[in-house]
């Protein structure tokens, strides 16, 4: 897993998301990005404090899952780029080709 996100990284994207959730609205950069209005993460009970007061953290465990599901994720994104850049005769992946298979690929996914 040479090739693997550093964990360190996908934490603070984490957290970066989970400080700006806790702000208010989501920003126009994260419309539509909930998930069915619940946490994807709990945080975990601590003595003495209330929900909204709980630092949100990470398993090292789930971290590193995550970081192979996003390692995965962006091998196959690649892969099917790729064949569609292929097919039109390019030897580079343009943003169009990711256009073009990222609905699929999310369903997938």
């Amino acid at each position: 897993m040479e090739d693997a996100f550093d964990p360190d990284l996908i934490d603070a994207i984490f957290k970066l998301v989970w400080k700006r959730k806790k702000k208010g609205p989501p920003s126009a950069a994260f419309v539509g990005s909930e998930i069915g209005g619940t946490d994807v993460v709990d945080a975990e009970d601590e003595v003495g404090t209330s929900k909204k007061n709980r630092p949100t953290t990470v398993k090292v465990e789930a971290l590193k899952l995550s970081c192979e599901l996003i390692r995965i994720f962006v091998i196959e994104a690649v892969q099917r780029a790729a064949i569609i850049a292929e097919a039109e005769g390019i030897s580079k992946i343009e943003a169009t080709h990711l256009e073009r298979i990222l609905p699929q690929l999310l369903l997938d996914f």
